[in-house]
C-alpha cells in the first residue's frame, strides 16, 4: 500500500518550490501560487474591500419585478387599454368598511365618494373608482352591505409603484375616517409587503447558518482554522457575487430576491468548493508531499473537479437566459456571479491560504487513509447485487417522486404572506366577503371602431360559467340579463373594451380555464383578451412553451461538460438520468407539501392548490447544477482511480471510499443551509428552501451511495466508451 506509516512523518512547514515545475497547467498554477502566496492574500485582500463597497452599493439598485409575460396578448391588451381609453387593470384596491350601519347609508355613501376622490388627487395615481362611483355595482360591495371597494390604477414600473407611490399612500389613506375604517390589498401591495419580509426571512437564516454551518464543520474537520476558512470562502463568493452583479445592472435589470439566491448558494457554493481542496490537500499531504506539493496536487486534481462543477452549476442556471422574463433572468446573472466568486476563492485564493497556514487546516493526529471501510463495503455490496439494489432505489425514488404528476401551475397571490400580514387580511375579507373580483376582470379590448352588436356579444359571455357579471358601454349583464345602464364615457374612446368580472369561486379554481372559456367564444369584432386571468394563461403558456428548449439547453450544456471531464458518452447519460429522478423527487416533495398542503401546519403556510411556475423553474435549474456538483465530484474520484487501475469495480469502491464522506458532509451542511429557510414567513421561500434540501439530501444519500455504483457495475467496460481500453495496470490502448 503507498500510504504506510513512514508517510506519516510529514513536515507541515512550507518549503520553496521548485523555480521552474512542469506537468499539468493547474499543477503549475499551485506552485505558483505557493510561491507568490503573499502578494496573492493581499490582492484578494484588495478585491474583497473594493467587491464590497460595490456589493453595498449594488444592493440598492436591484429591482422589484412582476411575473409577466411580454408580448403577450394581454400585454397589448394593457397597452391598448392605456393607450386608447386610459385605464387599465387596477393595481390595488382600498377595502372600505363602514364603522356604523353599511356602505348604503347616506353619510357612508358622501364619505366614500370624497375618499375616492382623494385618492384620485393622489400623487402618482391615475385613476380611482369605487363602488359609489361606478354606480353601485354588485360586484364592488359585500353582500353583508359593510364593505365597498376603492380599486386604483398606479402606471409605472414594480420600483415605481411599489417604492414611491404606495409608501406614502398608503399610510396616509389607511387613517381612514370617523365613518369609515380603510385597509390595503391589491397585488402591487402584497408584494410590497413581500420583499421586506422576505429579507428578513434570509437574513434571520443566516444568522442560524454560520453558527450551525460552523459546528457541523468542525465535528467533521476537528480543526477550528479548517471549519472557519470555508465559511469565509462562502461571504467571499457572495461578496463578490453581488460586486459582479454591480456591473450587470448598468445594462439589466436585477430582481432584488436575486440577492437571497446570492447569499444562500454563496455559502453553500463555497464551502463545498473549499471543503474538496481542503480534503484533497489533507490526502496529498498524508501522502508525504512537503505543503508546496500538496497544495499544488490539492490544485491540480481537486482544482479541477472545482472549476467542472462550477462549469456545470454556471451552464444549468445559464439557461435561464433563454426564457424571456426578467424575474427568472435575474437569478441567472445571480448564480452564474456566485459561482465565479466561489471558484476564485477555493482555486486561487485558498491555496495561498494553505501555503501560508496549511498546518493548522491538518488533522492533529495523521492516520494512513483505509481503503477500506463503511463507504467501500457498501459499494461491494451493491455491485454483488446491482440489479436489485438499483431496481429497489429507483423504485424508492419514483414513489417519492409520484406526486409531481398532479402539479398544477399557478401564480402566487397573497396566501404566500403569514396570515397576520394586513394585505393578506384585506384580500382573505373580499375572497370570503364579495361575490366577484372586480379587481381580477378579464377585459376584452377593440383596437377598430365597433360596427357590430356589443349587446349580443356581452350578453352571451354573462352566460358563461364562472362570470359574475360583463360591464360594457351597452350596459351591465348577468346570466344573459341586462342589470344596469352602459358607461361609454368609460368603455368606448378610440373603439371600445369590456370588462367581464370573474366569480370569486371561479377566480378560486382555475383562473386559466376562465380565461380560455372567454377566449373561446367568438367575438363579433377582433378583440385582444386581457387581465389577470389572461395575464395568468400566458404566462403559464410562455413558461410552459419554453420548458423543452430549457430542458434540452440545461440536459445538453451539462452533458457535454462531464464528457469533456470523463471522455466518456456513457457516464454522462447516466449521470443526467440519475439526476432527473433526483429533481423528480424534489418536485413531488413541493407538490405532495406546498400544493396539496401536507405538513402546512407544521410549516406555518395557507396551501393554494397551485404553484407559482417561476420558483420551480428557478429550483429545477439551480438542484440540477448543485446535483451535478456532486456527480462531478464522486465520478473525477473514481476516473482518477480507474485509470491508475483499469479496474471500474475497484475505481468505484475506492472513489465511493474517498469521495462519499466528504460528500455527505458537504451535502448536508448544504441542505441544512436551505432547510433553515423553512422557517420563513414567505411562502415559496420556504418552498424554495425546503425543496432544494430534499433534493440535496436525496442526491448526497441514495443517488450516489447506491444507484451510482449499481448503474456503474450493470455498464462494466460500457462505462468508459468509447475512451481507451486499458489493457494492463495504468497502460491503455485505444480502441
Amino acid at each position: 500500500m503507498r500510504r504506510g506509516g513512514a508517510a506519516m512523518a510529514v513536515n507541515t512547514r512550507a518549503r520553496p518550490a521548485p523555480a521552474a515545475v512542469s506537468g499539468p497547467p493547474l499543477r503549475r498554477l499551485g506552485f505558483l501560487l505557493v510561491r507568490r502566496r503573499r502578494l496573492v492574500l493581499a490582492l484578494a485582500l484588495i478585491v474583497l474591500v473594493v467587491a464590497g463597497t460595490l456589493a453595498a452599493g449594488a444592493v440598492p439598485r436591484l429591482s422589484l419585478a412582476r411575473f409577466e409575460a411580454p408580448g403577450s396578448e394581454s400585454d397589448r391588451a394593457q397597452a391598448e387599454l392605456a393607450e386608447r381609453f386610459g385605464t387599465g387593470s387596477p393595481d390595488m384596491i382600498f377595502l372600505v368598511t363602514a364603522k356604523t350601519g353599511t356602505v348604503d347609508d347616506p353619510a357612508v355613501e358622501a364619505a366614500g365618494r370624497a375618499l375616492t376622490a382623494r385618492i384620485g388627487r393622489a400623487d402618482g395615481v391615475a385613476e380611482a373608482g369605487s363602488y359609489w362611483t361606478r354606480g353601485r355595482p354588485a360586484t364592488l360591495r359585500s353582500e353583508d352591505g359593510r364593505h365597498a371597494v376603492v380599486v386604483v390604477r398606479i402606471p409605472g414600473d414594480a420600483d415605481h409603484v411599489r417604492a414611491r407611490v404606495l409608501p406614502a399612500l398608503v399610510p396616509e389613506i389607511t387613517k381612514g375616517t370617523d365613518l369609515l375604517q380603510v385597509r390595503a390589498g391589491g397585488g402591487e401591495e402584497v408584494f410590497r409587503e413581500t420583499v421586506p419580509l422576505a429579507r428578513q426571512d434570509f437574513v434571520r437564516a443566516e444568522l442560524v447558518i454560520f453558527p450551525l454551518a460552523f459546528a457541523l464543520l468542525w465535528l467533521y474537520q476537528r480543526r477550528a482554522m479548517a471549519a472557519l476558512v470555508p465559511i469565509l470562502a462562502g461571504v467571499f463568493a457572495m461578496v463578490i457575487g453581488l460586486a459582479l452583479l454591480s456591473g450587470v445592472l448598468i445594462f439589466a435589470e436585477i430582481s432584488t430576491f436575486a440577492l437571497n439566491l446570492t447569499l444562500a448558494m454563496g455559502l453553500g457554493l463555497g464551502i463545498d468548493y473549499c471543503l474538496f481542496v481542503i480534503q484533497r490537500f489533507r490526502e496529498e499531504t498524508r501522502d508525504g508531499k512537503d505543503r508546496a506539493a500538496a497544495v499544488a496536487g490539492a490544485v491540480e486534481h481537486a482544482g479541477r473537479t472545482v472549476l467542472f462543477s462550477g462549469l456545470t452549476v454556471a451552464t444549468s442556471l445559464a439557461v435561464l437566459f433563454a426564457l424571456p422574463f426578467g424575474f427568472l433572468r435575474s437569478f441567472a446573472y445571480a448564480g452564474i456571479a456566485v459561482v465565479i466568486g466561489g471558484l476564485v476563492a477555493a482555486v486561487l485564493v485558498l491555496p495561498a491560504v494553505l501555503a501560508s497556514i496549511g498546518g493548522t487546516m491538518l488533522p492533529k493526529r495523521m492516520r494512513p487513509e483505509r481503503d477500506a471501510g463503511f463507504w467501500h463495503a457498501l459499494a461491494t455490496r451493491v455491485m454483488r447485487r446491482p440489479l436489485v439494489f438499483g431496481v429497489l432505489a429507483t423504485a424508492l425514488l419514483l414513489a417519492l417522486a409520484s406526486p409531481f404528476l398532479g402539479l398544477r401551475f399557478g401564480v402566487a397571490d397573497d396566501r404566500i404572506l403569514p396570515p397576520e400580514a394586513s394585505s393578506r387580511q384585506t384580500q382573505e375579507v373580499i375572497r370570503q366577503e364579495f361575490p366577484a373580483e372586480e379587481t381580477d376582470a378579464i377585459q376584452l379590448v377593440s383596437r377598430d371602431p365597433v360596427t357590430a352588436d356589443v349587446t349580443a356579444y356581452a350578453t352571451s359571455l354573462s352566460r358563461l360559467p364562472g362570470v359574475a357579471q360583463v360591464d360594457s358601454a351597452a350596459g351591465s349583464y348577468a346570466s344573459g340579463q341586462r342589470i344596469g345602464d352602459g358607461d361609454p364615457a368609460r368603455f368606448q374612446g378610440q373603439g371600445t373594451w369590456l370588462s367581464v368580472v370573474p366569480s370569486a369561486a371561479a377566480l378560486a379554481d382555475d383562473p386559466v380555464r376562465l380565461a380560455g372559456t372567454v377566449r373561446a367564444v367568438e367575438p363579433p369584432f377582433a378583440v385582444l383578451v386581457g387581465g389577470y386571468p389572461a395575464e395568468l394563461a400566458d404566462y403559464r403558456a410562455s413558461v410552459v412553451d419554453r420548458l423543452p428548449l430549457l430542458l434540452a439547453l440545461m440536459l445538453g450544456v451539462t452533458f457535454l461538460v462531464l464528457f469533456l471531464m470523463t471522455k466518456s458518452l456513457i457516464i454522462p447519460i447516466k449521470a443526467t438520468l440519475l439526476n432527473i429522478l433526483s429533481l423528480g423527487v424534489m418536485f413531488g416533495a413541493i407538490v405532495w407539501i406546498f400544493q396539496e398542503g401536507n405538513l402546512s401546519g407544521l410549516l406555518g403556510f395557507t396551501p393554494t392548490g397551485m404553484l407559482d411556475a417561476s420558483i420551480p423553474i428557478l429550483m429545477l435549474c439551480v438542484a440540477y447544477g448543485l446535483s451535478m456538483d456532486y456527480e462531478v465530484f464522486l465520478l473525477s474520484r473514481i476516473k482518477e482511480e480507474y485509470d491508475r487501475t483499469g479496474d471500474t469495480e475497484h475505481a468505484v469502491a475506492i472513489g465511493l471510499q474517498r469521495g462519499a464522506p466528504l460528500i455527505t458532509a458537504a451535502g448536508g451542511i448544504l441542505a441544512l443551509t436551505f432547510a433553515a429557510y423553512a422557517t420563513a414567513q414567505v411562502s415559496f421561500v420556504q418552498m424554495l428552501g425546503v425543496g432544494m434540501a430534499v433534493a440535496v439530501l436525496v442526491d448526497a444519500t441514495v443517488i450516489r451511495a447506491v444507484l451510482v455504483p449499481s448503474l456503474m457495475r450493470l455498464a462494466g467496460p460500457l462505462n468508459w466508451w468509447p475512451r481507451g481500453r486499458v489493457t494492463a495496470r495504468g497502460s491503455t490502448t485505444a480502441r
